[in-house]
């Protein structure tokens, strides 16, 4: 029986989606493309750092699966970047792209929605002024969790407003609240100084309080450091969920009696709900090694669900080209170790949930197309087309896996 794995690429868009341009607040989202931008970036020398990259963006391995010819196909170019063309043999996967049907460009839309589960609602978000919480909202926060005030209390980029308010934050025990276009509400701390398991038990409170405005995510972001050393972001970031609205290929999964392993913020993600067994490292690599290494003992009939965060949180969200670039420079030196892994009748299936383009204004996410790269021993090359929703894919992992789907989605051939 085939086994399933399935990498979200966090945030590797490749082609501002037709109604791109309803979104964004300080320019909409018409002609943003996480990729492609890349790509043009590492050419003209914006994509270099000394010490950690240089050149053009090198990625032979997802070239080679296709990539170029889905961002070809996504933004309607008449052939792929050269950057990304497929060598003379043409690719070797299956390739296309999907199209997000559900309402926002944010990451439980995107997760669900590939696992046959479009979100019918928009989600709950607050508004770009200070202060950006509501009065009820904050006063209830502070008081339920015993907090003498909070700080932030706007849209900002993660670091940005850490490193604004760490030394306040340290004095007055307040801390550090903050949002973005997503529908979050995201809550930094010093491990030290105000204590992990406080900022958990914070971050419960606030998700209770948050559910009745639909915020999609509640998001802990504890970090470390001094003001004369700099302050740094660890790897404990947890975050609190509203479950997906309806049955997940997850869900029929468990009802299967078949293997989970969710690698990653996979679990946070999902609520924790059908996500059995839950494994989170610290990084790309440490994630796609925990993924690797549950494939192997992962029996058959069974799905590994993998998310690599690092793209969007380290270097999407800080406009940060180079290390996008170095990022995926990285995994794609790896592909080759996954294809080996694969037994025959493996599915492994390469996409993202939305996009994050470093070279777009702002610091939020950018509603993109994604890729759609499926390959595995036995499946041949072919192109995919446009797949109208994400849930294609969880309807293809359904299908190939031979349990039903959850009725949204057309699973495409293999």
């Amino acid at each position: 029986m085939p086994r399933a794995l399935v990498i979200v690429l966090d945030s590797v868009g490749i082609g501002g989606a037709l109604d791109a341009h309803a979104y964004g607040d300080e320019t909409s989202d018409a002609g943003s493309d996480t990729l492609g931008h890349i790509v043009v970036a590492c050419r003209d020398g914006r994509g270099d750092r000394a010490g950690l990259r240089e050149g053009r963006l090198r990625v032979p391995n997802l070239a080679r699966l296709g990539i170029g010819l889905a961002h070809a196909a996504s933004t309607r170019l008449a052939d792929s970047l050269p950057d990304l063309a497929p060598p003379p043999g043409g690719p070797a996967g299956a390739f296309g792209y999907a199209v997000e049907t559900s309402a926002g460009k944010d990451t439980p839309s995107g997760h669900y929605e590939i696992m046959g589960c479009p979100v019918p609602f928009a989600w709950g978000t607050f508004p770009r002024t200070e202060p950006t919480f509501p009065t009820a909202l904050t006063d209830a926060l502070i008081a339920r969790a015993g907090l003498p005030g909070i700080l932030g209390d706007k849209h900002a980029n993660g670091m940005a407003i850490i490193e604004e308010h760490a030394a306040e934050h340290i004095r007055t025990g307040a801390p550090i609240c903050y949002t973005s276009a997503d529908s979050v509400f995201q809550i930094a701390a010093h491990e030290a100084h105000f204590g992990l398991e406080r900022l958990y038990d914070t971050c419960a409170i606030a998700r209770e309080l948050c559910t009745p405005y639909k915020v999609g995510r509640v998001i802990a972001r504890p970090f470390v450091g001094t003001p004369e050393s700099g302050w740094t972001r660890t790897g404990n970031r947890k975050d609190y969920a509203l479950p997906p609205p309806a049955d997940t290929l997850l869900d029929v999964l468990a009802r299967a009696g078949r293997a989970v392993v969710s690698v990653g913020k996979i679990g946070d993600i999902f609520a924790h709900r059908a996500t059995g067994e839950e494994v989170k490292g610290h990084g790309n690599a440490a994630n796609l090694d925990a993924a690797l290494a549950a494939l192997a003992r992962l029996p058959d009939g069974g799905l590994v669900f993998a998310n690599l965060v690092d793209f969007d949180q380290e270097f999407g969200h800080r406009r940060d080209v180079p290390g996008y670039a170095a990022c995926l420079e990285a995994f794609d030196a790896r592909v080759p170790e996954i294809e080996a892994a694969l037994a025959p009748g493996d599915l492994v299936v390469l996409t993202a949930d939305h996009g994050n383009d470093p070279t777009w204004t702002g610091s939020d996410h950018t509603r993109e197309h994604v890729p759609v790269l499926a390959f595995g021993p036995g499946i041949a090359p072919r192109e995919l087309g446009r797949r109208e929703s994400f849930a294609d894919i969880g309807a293809a992992v359904a299908r190939r896996l031979g349990v039903p789907g959850t009725g949204a989605g057309t699973p495409f051939a293999l």
